[in-house]
């Protein structure tokens, strides 16, 4: 090829859509124009480089601090408060605009610090790809920068290398490669360079590698296929930056309750600005009615209260192994209705374990699972026992053809090496044998290593006797193939245990010995051509854990669907998903399966199916899609990149602490630091007991607003306007300032402590709340009313009766009205307290749950004491919000007043209850499902 005139490679820009896999490297380095023996030329790499551009994954900034500022202030309530602040001002009140202007402040720097914090998965994609990488480049081995690969590079990899690219390999010894991040698998996949079929998933292409995947052992050579966003890495970024986050329930929720204030606050403002100026009010006097009554009826202190009880949940879930990194993510779990789980480390142990051992006289078991030196072995239908002599032999040959090796810490082994051959010492160790003991007895002489084109692995040994002996060992039908079947099972005894144990789930390797002379002194691979002697299978699984099994009883108890989602084998999910109890019945689907589904299909499949193996990025993401149209919240679980897109999708992403790639943990809301699916159990939980909380604050607070605002209403509407020093002045129970007071300071100190109420004991035997419920429902709506009147009617009597009867005796009509108002306030404040009480259980007494369960509800009590007392005795504090001290017998009056919501109350939950045991279903939604079983194909 001539240097100077560059050709063009026959490749589209998504080099990524060409089947490599399919091709026979030959036919790939001709479609490339790549030499294996020389590489590219260096002008020719440049010219590719400047066609394909560079081998980055594309970035993608992030929204600038000035617009997540804007989106705290774009809120409904925000812009009532902020003309509120503007219009005092306007009218002379400063001091009461600027309390309003600060309410505004906090609110924006509470959401905005939130949002500043979210995840840069886009970034931490980019942190995959290497910095440099080994190529061919005019027939020299040289070191480049991982970013100037292109196309038709020729690639070396090494044990401990980064993939650069997508490669197709042309050589291969003992190439192993990490690809859990992308495909899930727990093992490292063994690579060759034969051609697999065109649709073979990305677990399947074993004659391909990945960028950002982790060579592990052995060597290879290979071409570059893809780079940059044509990559796998690359496509994922892509479905990455498709997917979206998602408003949580709660979230909406608020949404639609400050429109639905704002709309009723602003029409109300208007009637009462009317009510205002046709009974004489000035055109000031009745603004400034308007401006108190939009203070009185927004709960300026609500996303205050929100945020820090989900950030006491965060501190909650930490203590319970789940670091929260979204608030919201906190009481969107309680609404979770499907859990689709990755299973390897998460519902698995992530420990490769022997738990079958056959040899041609019997079948035994081994129990213990893990690294973990407990474990007994067990012939079938029979007590523990120690192994026969065959059983021996198997599991001596399992631990001599062995490169792994394994060492006791803290009460469990170590391993060091391939999971799969430590799974073959533990169960050696299990059974009483002693691997160190084994190597010095019987000592390997030579060996030939594991190849992933050979399928085998054999070693030659020492007998101890004068003589050696070869083991083998490799898939059962390399090694029967090597075996003399004249004597004992048949062959196709054999392959029917092994297809038994197989359909369990295990992964099976064979084991064989054949005895030679002591002159013997290598191997060679005609050595291990036959002749052997077949010494059984072991039969191996990651086990799920203890913890899971009992985790998936405890959604299923909630009314939580729990799905699998793997790229391992289906027959091994099939088994691990028996053994959890999520398969229920249900049939294995595929990925290959998912992608023959059209739309209106996949919604069906995905709702009735519960394990799906064999999965790429993009069937994830879709089934996480299609379940959320079925009306589903959803929570995902995952480590690799390759869950990432579908972490962001879901309505709630779990990545894995210990396991999890950086990609994963910033796509997601919630880390788990233990990798165990029973902390996701319990941070539903938590989240459940967090929403129940809220709406507890809920129930406490909207009252309080709506009553302020009634008092301010009756006042408007009823009282008399004052005629002093020549000017008209109306007669209202609180002032704006007074009533900030009572929303910021009082509400919110005996809100908060709500969020530190215990679960209530049915907790996780409830159907999940459908997401659409209104936060709002009837039952917060009557309170709400109720309470709202009890305190206007209390808090106005008290406010008319003070005023009367000071003016009565000759007092000044400022001292009168400030008094009074003192007393109006203090009233709102003593309904609020022992309100409080009745709103740590919305049904049940404050005596059942336990009167003092919850310590932090007194403290609040006495803080708000002392403010109150600091409110009406501090001369400061009277200049500022317009208050006089009140008497002893004036402060009982407010108390005795403000207690009669105790029996109110108690009269409507005892009504409650017994509707509710009237019509038991009366409060429980049917769950979201579609038929339960679904068939593919």
């Amino acid at each position: 090829m001539n240097s100077s005139k560059p050709v063009s490679p026959t490749v589209s820009p998504r080099q990524r859509e060409q089947p490599w896999h399919a091709l026979p490297s030959e036919a790939v380095l001709e479609a490339l124009q790549a030499r294996p023996d020389d590489g590219l030329s260096e002008s020719e790499a440049r010219a590719r480089l400047e066609r394909h551009g560079p081998n980055v994954l594309q970035r993608v900034s992030g929204e600038s601090p000035l617009k997540l500022l804007w989106r705290q202030i774009n809120n409904p309530l925000i812009w009532v408060l902020l003309a509120s602040a503007t219009l005092a001002i306007v009218l002379g009140k400063v001091t009461d605009g600027l309390i309003v202007l600060a309410v505004v402040v906090l609110n924006t720097l509470i959401g905005f610090v939130q949002e500043f914090r979210a995840g840069k998965a886009i970034e931490a994609l980019t942190q995959m790809v290497p910095e440099n990488a080994t190529v061919l480049r005019d027939g020299q081995k040289l070191t480049v920068p991982a970013a100037e690969l292109v196309p038709g590079d020729v690639v070396l990899l090494a044990s401990g290398d980064k993939v650069p690219a997508d490669v197709r390999l042309l050589a291969a010894r003992n190439l192993q490669v990490e690809e859990a991040a992308l495909t899930g698998e727990s093992v490292p996949a063994q690579k060759r360079v034969d051609t697999v079929a065109p649709n073979a998933g990305v677990g399947d292409r074993t004659n391909m590698a990945f960028g950002g995947t982790h060579v592990t052992y052995g060597t290879g050579t290979a071409v570059v296929v893809a780079t940059g966003s044509a990559t796998e890495l690359g496509r994922i970024s892509q479905l990455l930056r498709e997917a979206v986050d998602l408003q949580t329930p709660l979230t909406k929720a608020l949404a639609t309750i400050s429109r639905y204030i704002t709309v009723s606050i602003l029409v109300i403002s208007a009637v009462l600005l009317g009510v205002g100026l046709l009974r004489g009010y000035a055109v000031a006097e009745s603004l400034m009615a308007a401006l108190t009554l939009a203070v009185a009826a927004i709960p300026e202190g609500l996303p205050a209260i929100v945020t820090i009880a989900l950030a006491i949940g965060v501190q909650y879930m930490a203590a319970r192994r789940a670091i929260i990194r979204k608030l919201p993510a906190v009481e969107t779990l309680g609404s979770t209705t499907v859990i689709c789980s990755d299973k390897t480390g998460t519902l698995t142990r992530n420990e490769m374990t022997v738990q079958a051992l056959w040899t041609p006289t019997a079948t035994w078991s081994i129990s213990g699972v893990g690294y973990a030196p407990q474990g007994e072995l067990r012939r079938e239908g029979q007590p523990p026992s120690s192994p026969d002599e065959h059983a021996r032999e198997l599991l001596v040959a399992g631990a001599l053809c062995n490169d792994a090796s394994v060492r006791p810490k803290d009460g469990a082994w170590e391993l060091t090496g391939d999971p799969t051959e430590g799974a073959l010492l533990v169960a050696a160790e299990k059974a009483g044998l002693k691997v160190d003991e084994l190597h010095e007895r019987y000592p390997r002489v030579d060996a030939i290593p594991f190849e992933s084109e050979n399928q085998f692995m054999a070693t030659l040994h020492e007998d101890g006797r004068g003589g050696r002996f070869i083991l083998l060992k490799g898939a059962p039908e390399v090694v029967l193939r090597r075996c003399a079947m004249d004597e004992g099972p048949g062959t196709s005894k054999v392959l029917a245990e092994v297809e038994r144990l197989a359909s369990r789930g295990m992964r099976m390797l064979a084991m064989a010995s054949r005895s030679v002379p002591a002159s013997h002194a290598g191997l060679q691979f005609e050595d291990v051509a036959g002749g052997f002697r077949l010494l059984g299978l072991e039969g191996m699984i990651d086990p799920p854990r203890e913890e899971a099994i009992h985790a998936v009883k405890a959604c299923h108890a909630a009314g939580i669907t729990v799905k699998m989602i793997t790229g391992d084998h289906a027959k091994t999910a099939e088994a691990i998903g028996a053994q959890l109890g999520i398969l229920e019945g249900s049939q294995v689907v595929t990925g290959a399966q998912l992608a023959e589904l059209e739309e209106n299909r996949l919604g069906e499949v995905a709702t009735a199916s519960h394990v799906f193996a064999r999965v790429a990025p993009e069937h994830k993401l879709r089934l996480v899609r299609a379940l959320q149209q079925q009306g589903h919240v959803v929570a995902m679980t995952g480590d690799g990149v390759n869950d990432a897109p579908a972490l962001k999708q879901a309505n709630i992403g779990v990545a894995m602490g210990i396991t999890g790639t950086a990609v994963s943990k910033e796509a997601a809301d919630i880390i788990l630091t233990d990798d165990n699916f029973a902390s996701i159990v319990a941070a539903v939980e938590e989240g459940r007991r967090v929403y129940d909380n809220l709406i507890k604050s809920l129930a406490f607070v909207l009252p309080t607003n709506l009553g302020l605002a009634l008092i301010l209403i009756v006042g408007v509407a009823f009282f008399p306007i004052m005629r002093l020093d020549g000017e008209d002045v109306p007669l209202l129970a609180m002032l704006p300032t007074q009533l900030l007071w009572i929303n910021l300071v009082a509400t919110v100190a005996l809100a908060l402590p709500l969020a530190f109420e215990t679960r209530e004991p049915d907790v996780m035997r409830r159907l999940p709340r459908h997401p659409d419920a209104p936060v709002l429902s009837g039952f917060v709506l009557m309170r709400t009313l109720l309470v709202a009147l009890l305190m206007c009617a209390g808090a106005t009597g008290l406010f008319l009766w003070e005023y009367s009867f000071e003016v009565g005796r000759g007092t000044a009509h400022e001292v009168a009205l400030a008094q009074a108002q003192t007393m109006a306030v203090t009233t709102v404040i003593m309904f609020q307290i022992f309100y409080l009480l009745n709103c740590r259980s919305l049904q049940d007494s404050v005596f059942r749950i336990g009167l003092f369960s919850n310590p932090t509800v007194y403290a609040g009590i006495g803080l708000l004491v002392l403010l109150q007392l600091g409110f009406m005795y501090l001369p400061f504090m009277q200049r500022i919000f317009d208050t006089a001290p009140l008497s002893l017998q004036e402060l009982g009056l407010c108390a005795l007043v403000g207690a009669a919501v105790l029996p109110v109350i108690g009269v409507e939950k005892w009504w409650r209850s017994r509707r509710a045991r009237q019509h038991p279903q009366s409060g429980r939604r049917l769950p979201l499902r579609v038929p339960r079983r679904a068939t593919v194909g």
